[in-house]
């Protein structure tokens, strides 16, 4: 068998082409490459929600698979609308290269006590409607311009200083191997920035009669992929929208503690690219009915009165989010967060912080008095982010809501020799340090308390939103909770003291940061 693939001319559409031209030819399939030009190859003056129509970097690849003029199509799958052509079919898609987001920011216009380490009222390029939400709705300081080109094309464009940084896919960067040294490269979690569907993986198409060269390449096909990406793309599908429209999907899969296996979905879909966008999460055994479940409750998001633990911030996005959807949002904290004194730091390797407050009370009071390389580890976001507030940026990120989960991945990275230093709360649970099978490599450190102030009274809600046992107990000492409400508890021993109070149906957020709790509430 010999066949001819068609390919757009970009370096990384040509990478693409070759890869698969290799895989081909280790199954003993010969294979050459015809280059042809499509309508976004030729339009770059404009952005990608000014192109007409769907397809516009695949449409002339696919008029030549149904005349003849090739046998094999190479796609980027995120590029390809939802519906196949009449007469073509995907007979198989690749494993799934990384499908994170990359800030590249030029070094001047790194600031690292900003979220993405950017700098206020920075200048980003993107031309990708997704993209402009999701960074709105997360650092609405910045100034957005169109940027269009092939993947060096724009490396360029920002070299040159026509920006302060531009956001690219990973996989396109990993694929080509680019040498980024000269900027600074932040990678953001695609449970948090989220992907277009199917990001990361390439589509083969043919003619849908070819079934010899169909069966070829289930050869190559990856089935646990293709599972995960129909549900994105069918979330799309149901959108009816193209890659200009504003929404992102990204659905994971992972083993439960019954090895049963879960599909993870985040979904993220704004009205227009300066729209604030909606977020949901789900999980499901089964994926067949999945994307439209998340449909159906992105649909149906009725705006309600959430009230928060927790004292608003100076650029709250959980706030501000909720609020631009229509949510009454109250946030008042039952609790008083007072510094411990430390009378003596240890030796340590490693500082690993459980909360924002955990971050606060220890550099209030510690300050480094040698050269020695310490890292840090954090729980979450949110922390993550109070740390660059200090300065310092986490070696680690625990994302889950399962501390004991967070605690063994961390202790993998530990080495034998290394202590780690855990400044907490007076009478922590200790999620994290009972993880570690040398417990000699454990130091606790008692930085501050907490002393209950419960509210005599508090904001109608609809939902409830639990951010520490702590406040569990301080809202029960003078509350109760109403059958018609909602309730989310931020975090497993949230939940457990929920449990303690008689509380059997609560929600758990994906993360613990703002974007989590965002989730949490609009998929109630």
């Amino acid at each position: 068998m010999n066949i001819i693939i068609g390919s757009r001319g970009s370096e990384l559409a040509l990478w693409q082409a070759h890869f698969v031209q290799a895989e081909l030819k280790k199954i003993g399939v010969e294979a050459e490459i015809k280059i042809i030009k499509t309508q976004g190859d030729k339009i770059q003056h404009l952005s990608f929600d000014k192109l007409e129509g769907k397809g516009f970097f695949t449409k002339e690849i696919e008029d030549a698979l149904l005349n003849k003029e090739i046998d094999l199509a190479v796609h980027s799958h995120k590029d390809l609308p939802t519906e196949n052509p009449p007469g073509l079919i995907i007979a198989a898609v690749s494993y799934r290269e990384d499908p994170s987001e990359i800030l590249l920011i030029n070094k001047n216009a790194v600031d690292t006590k900003q979220r993405f380490m950017l700098k206020k009222n920075a200048i980003i390029g993107t031309s990708s409607a997704r993209r402009k939400a999701q960074l709105l709705a997360l650092r609405n300081d910045i100034e957005l311009k169109d940027l269009r080109g092939n993947v060096p094309t724009r490396i360029q464009k920002l070299r040159d200083g026509n920006y302060d940084a531009i956001m690219l896919a990973a996989a396109g960067v990993e694929r080509l191997n680019i040498t980024l040294d000269e900027f600074h490269v932040e990678k953001l979690a695609p449970e948090d920035f989220v992907p277009a569907p199917a990001q990361g993986v390439l589509a083969l198409q043919i003619r849908e009669g070819d079934k010899a060269l169909f069966d070829v390449l289930q050869k190559l096909n990856h089935s646990d992929v293709q599972t995960s990406i129909a549900i994105e793309r069918k979330v799309l599908n149901l959108f009816e929208g193209g890659c200009h429209m504003p929404l992102g999907a990204y659905c994971i899969t992972e083993e439960n503690e019954d090895e049963e296996l879960i599909y993870k979905l985040h979904v993220s879909i704004a009205k227009a690219w300066d729209a604030a966008p909606c977020y949901i999460y789900m999980e499901a055994k089964s994926p067949e009915t999945m994307a439209q479940k998340a449909v159906e409750k992105i649909k149906n998001i009725q705006p309600a009165r959430v009230f928060i633990t927790r004292n608003k911030r100076s650029n709250d996005v959980f706030f501000d989010l909720l609020e631009k959807h229509k949510y009454i949002v109250n946030g008042i904290s039952l609790i008083e967060i007072k510094q411990v004194n430390v009378k003596a730091f240890p030796d340590f390797d490693w500082v690993f912080f459980p909360s924002r407050h955990a971050v606060k009370y220890f550099f209030n009071q510690w300050k480094s008095n040698s050269d020695k390389k310490i890292k840090f580890a954090v729980v979450g976001l949110g922390t993550s982010d109070e740390l660059r507030q200090y300065g310092f940026r986490a070696d680690f990120i625990g994302t889950s809501t399962d501390t004991q989960l967070i605690g063994k991945k961390f202790a993998t990275m530990v080495k034998g020799t290394e202590k780690v230093l855990f400044p907490q709360a007076k009478g922590s649970l200790r999620s994290i340090q009972k993880q570690f099978v040398k417990i000699e490599q454990v130091i606790d450190l008692t930085v501050y308390e907490t002393i209950k102030h419960p509210a005599d009274e508090l904001p109608e809600a609809d939902i409830l939103l639990f951010t520490s046992p702590s406040n569990v107990d301080a809202f029960f000492e003078k509350h109760s909770i109403k059958n018609s409400q909602k309730v989310i508890a931020m975090g497993g021993a949230t939940g457990k003291a929920l449990e303690h109070k008689g509380v059997k149906r609560y929600a758990l957020p994906p993360s613990f940061d703002d974007l989590g709790l965002v989730k949490a509430v609009m998929s109630i």
